[in-house]
């Protein structure tokens, strides 16, 4: 009997193998992929619970979870001293706060998107829980946007702050009463708020500590107080409101944030460096030394020294902020030296406000790279010009550029020829040295609309003060027909004071600038066909530049405002644009970035 059931069961357990076999090559098969966040079960004690006396809150989701970015996103409105301590338990996330909490006050934990699934890590949006220690939990809620004054994008992280401490010191020396955070978009809403009057203001709290901490924090402030009641601000309709966005059961929620307006608008701002000190200090060459300061000196002056008192051959230049000091060593007995001790004094602010002369000494260093297997280092001199392939335009500067200073050109080693009905005619070169900098030099050749000129320049035409010569070369010169360009004109109207138009480009770089009183025309010649954007400065002040604001002088940052779209300009085209600037700080969201939550 044994012998005729291993005669069938042999064969049959090749066939169950062989099938086994083809089914791991069959690929497996599996439902939908998870796109749902996780949701509560149950909390203790509920969110909207008053009289709340705990000293834990246990909140219950359907799957397990993981919470990302803890430390840096979630957020307790009016904030604690210590926050609580946060962790996940399986599916229970755990509260515990480690301070008595205030009487009589609403609190609300903000999680924003910190809580997602473990799997495929799908958040829940914006999620809130809230419970007052009194018997009443406050509803109301105050809501803005809040951007960056000089080009009305929002910020990153901004928080967003109301105190019932009116008085200006209060944002840099206390914690607000609520808090909240701006989304991607700027758009913001404080909730359970009590009844008062409040201060409004917006921060980005780089060190995290709720305070403002001028200059490098940017700041925002709302000019008059916040009279909060039932009857001018938003009332919550249901205690338990958590602001999220609601996801269907199997759909994945969007990252895209739609814009939403509110009642307050501010803009941020970094306030204007005030005090003087020396900020970092540099030797990226052998023979050039770079102070950078927080202002230009003004009346008082940059000192500089070598430590042993050597009068060595060098000179200064300053960039044209008058802010960074350059120096550079024309004796190469001191710039071989790879440490070179130096002593400077500078214009310094004191603790009292005091600008006062400090001195410090500085070792600067350098060494000098070598390549493997040469002794010497090859030289990387090279001078640069700013003539494009396709063509100068006509009027256009030519300058000769290099990263160390220049020697005027040697002009018997440089060609210049005009080529006119197909004859090439020699002209004389002639340069000018730029004034402010000693690496540059200008040609002031007169170049013909539609001729079309060589420039050759042989080996050592262009040489630096260290003795570094510049290799041959030759380029064309074509001053472009006018024709080849665009034209915008903008007529500006409804201004009201001093104005300056800017061109931009599609990045947002200034390009050209125009000066308006009160309306007038604006007009930009010569354009590269291209996508342009343009911008409106109010300049109150009439200095001509964009001023910042200031919130000891309780002054605002000086408006703006966009042209409502983008402008293409097309070659042999003219533009005339009316634009209507009567009303300010206006963006449009085709030019806003795209951000996701």
């Amino acid at each position: 009997m044994k012998e005729s059931i291993l005669k069938f069961s042999l064969p049959a357990a090749i066939v169950i193998l062989l099938a086994a076999g083809c089914a791991k090559q069959a690929a497996p098969v599996g439902g939908p992929k998870d796109v749902t966040p996780p949701d509560v079960v149950k909390s203790s004690p509920k969110s909207g619970t008053t009289l709340f006396k705990e000293k834990s809150i246990l909140i219950t989701f359907n799957e397990y979870f993981t919470l990302d970015k803890l430390n840096e996103k979630f957020m307790m409105s009016p904030p604690a001293k210590t926050k609580p301590k946060i962790y996940a338990k399986d599916k229970t996330l755990h509260i515990d706060f480690r301070e008595d909490l205030k009487d009589s006050t609403t609190y609300t934990l903000y999680f924003q998107d910190i809580i997602r699934d473990l799997n495929e890590g799908n958040p829940i949006p914006n999620f809130q829980y809230v419970f007052s220690t009194g018997s009443v939990l406050d509803s109301l809620s105050v809501t803005g946007n809040v951007v960056l004054s000089h080009n009305l994008e929002s910020g990153k992280n901004i928080l967003m702050m109301l105190y019932a401490d009116l008085a200006d010191s209060a944002p840099r020396k206390s914690f607000p009463d609520y808090l909240t955070i701006a989304d991607v978009n700027g758009y913001f809403r404080i909730n359970n708020i009590k009844a008062g009057k409040y201060r409004l203001y917006a921060l980005e709290d780089l060190n995290s500590n709720n305070k403002y901490d001028p200059p490098d924090e940017a700041f925002a402030f709302f000019d008059s107080v916040l009279y909060v009641n039932p009857e001018k601000n938003f009332k919550l309709p249901d205690p338990e409101i958590k602001d999220t966005v609601k996801v269907k059961k199997g759909e994945k929620a969007s990252k895209k944030v739609p814009f939403r307006y509110g009642d307050h608008k501010l803009f941020l701002f970094n306030g204007e460096k005030k005090a003087h000190y020396l900020v970092s200090s540099d030797r990226k060459m052998a023979y050039q030394f770079m102070y950078y300061l927080s202002l230009p000196p003004d009346t008082m002056k940059f000192r500089f020294r070598f430590e042993d008192n050597g009068s060595y051959n060098y000179f200064r230049e300053k960039n044209t902020a008058g802010d960074t000091v350059m120096i550079w060593l024309r004796d190469s007995s001191l710039y071989l030296k790879p440490t070179i001790r130096t002593v400077v004094e500078f214009p310094y602010t004191d603790s009292t406000g005091n600008n006062i002369y400090k001195r410090d000494s500085i070792a600067m260093r350098f060494t000098i790279p070598t390549r493997p297997g040469k002794a010497k280092q090859q030289s990387t001199f090279k001078v640069n010009v700013n003539v494009s392939p396709a063509g100068i335009k006509p009027g256009q500067k030519i300058i000769f550029s290099s990263s160390t200073p220049l020697r005027p050109p040697d002009t018997t080693k440089i060609r210049l020829y005009r080529i006119h009905d197909k004859t090439r005619t020699r002209e004389p070169v002639i340069f000018r040295a730029d004034s402010l900098n000693s690496r540059n030099y200008f040609l002031t050749n007169k170049f013909n609309v539609g001729d079309k000129y060589l420039f050759i320049r042989d080996k050592g035409s262009f040489s630096n003060i260290y003795g570094e010569m510049s290799d041959s070369s030759g380029f064309n010169i074509n001053v472009r027909e006018t024709d080849s360009y665009g034209h915008l004109t903008l007529d500006v109207r409804n201004g009201n004071g001093n104005l300056i138009v800017q061109l931009l480009s599609d990045k947002e770089s200034v390009l050209e600038e125009r000066f308006l009183k009160n309306s007038g025309m604006a007009d930009f010649p010569l354009l590269e066909p291209g996508v342009y954007r343009v911008k409106v400065i109010y300049d109150i002040n009439g200095d001509g530049k964009w001023t910042t604001g200031d919130f000891s002088m309780q002054r605002q940052p000086e408006p703006v405002s966009y042209f409502h779209q983008e402008i293409t300009v097309k070659a042999d085209w003219e533009y005339v644009e009316i634009w209507d600037i009567g009303e300010s700080h206006l963006k449009g969201e085709t030019l806003k970035e795209k951000k996701e939550q």
